[in-house]
């Protein structure tokens, strides 16, 4: 059986399925869940990345969900004294003023106290996480192509946010490079001094380069609307945010007339399309080959949607599972179980991607 072509999987496919495993994680605070679902962005990004820059971003990524999870324990400890529980460590109570009412400084650690900060900040950790899949997986310059071309000033602002991390990686690996072939200077504070600066500094620079090319393509210019289409525009926009926000006000709070969840929701949402349809039309782009949108790309958003479908239906059939507690031990059933394995899809489905660097031919075979 012949070798499957390799090329870039559309960059949308990739934060669909990141956004997905994302959705998954803020609904459920089952520690074990949320550890499978890092395995699953793990697994995929360690089998589907390419070698650019980008794709070396994913180990900052867990670090930063390790910080996440170690200062909302530490936040806990300070701010988070429970009454009642099994006691770990007696701490004293400092007395604050009453402008603070509400807020107790230290006191007694519990074991509640500790698995609820815990179970927190493995949950904001995993959602991280999960966006630095996509942000290692996806081509963020290519994903600026996908965006409706209404959105290409804020589409421009963020690719160039978004590729500020990948690039650090990719700073803090050369600059580590350089300064281990020029020998160091001793100390933990001089070592440290000489390698951020520099890699902030290169950092900032590329970012600078990056917003500075696409300011010459193009990127972010308003078009040729006259004052009466702007306005209009305008118009349609502001209507549909306040149709969106009231209609999804209504929908989470069962009080409100029910004219205003669903059909207030589904308004809004078709005057922002039509906006956005009249707003693209003043802004005229070009695309070079641009990207096909095939079956693997399909699989791999549909993958990471069935996971959030999942686990929401978890959340709100089994709460025993999505949200056990501090009192219990959590575990997994059968439908958790398959919401990992459905997450493993793109690991399979999607196609090998194309190297910057082809690997030299074998001598000899």
């Amino acid at each position: 059986m012949s070798a499957r072509l390799a090329r870039d999987l559309h960059p949308v496919a990739w934060w669909v399925w990141a956004i997905g495993l994302a959705a998954a994680a803020t609904l459920t605070t089952n520690p074990l869940l949320l550890l499978l679902l890092v395995a699953v962005a793990a697994v995929v990004v360690q089998a589907r990345r390419s070698d650019q820059p980008w794709a070396r971003s994913f180990r900052l990524y867990l670090w930063l969900g390790l910080a996440i999870v170690l200062i909302r324990v530490v936040f806990r400890i300070l701010f988070g004294g429970v009454d009642g529980g099994h006691v770990l460590l007696d701490l004293p109570s400092v007395p604050l003023p009453d402008w603070v009412a509400g807020v107790r400084l230290l006191g007694p650690l519990t074991l509640e106290g500790l698995l609820a900060g815990l179970y927190d900040g493995m949950r904001l950790a995993t959602i991280v996480i999960c966006i630095g899949a996509a942000n290692s997986l996806a081509n963020p310059k290519r994903l600026l192509k996908s965006v409706p071309p209404a959105l290409y000033e804020v589409g421009t602002a963020l690719v160039v946010a978004v590729t500020v991390f990948p690039q650090l990686a990719d700073s803090a690996r050369r600059v580590r490079a350089a300064q281990a072939l020029r020998g160091g200077v001793d100390g933990r504070v001089g070592r440290l001094r000489r390698f951020l600066v520099p890699v902030l500094e290169d950092a900032l620079e590329r970012s600078l380069a990056l917003a500075a090319g696409m300011d010459t393509r193009g990127y972010g210019r308003a078009g040729d609307a006259t004052r009466a289409e702007r306005r209009l525009n305008g118009a349609l926009l502001l209507g549909a945010l306040c149709g969106i926000g009231v209609g999804t006000y209504a929908v989470l709070d069962t009080t409100a007339p029910r004219w205003l969840a669903t059909p207030m929701l589904l308004a809004g949402v078709a005057v922002a399309a039509v906006g956005l349809v009249s707003s693209g039309r003043r802004v005229r782009r070009s695309r070079y080959r641009p990207d096909p949108w095939r079956i693997e790309e399909s699989l791999v958003a549909l993958s990471g949607t069935a996971v959030g479908v999942i686990v929401w239906w978890i959340a709100g059939h089994d709460l025993a599972v999505a949200h056990p507690g501090v009192e219990s031990v959590p575990y997994l059933d059968v439908a958790a179980l398959g919401a990992v394995l459905v997450g493993l899809v793109p690991a399979v489905a999607a196609p090998p991607p194309r190297l910057a660097v082809a690997p030299a031919l074998a001598v000899g075979a």
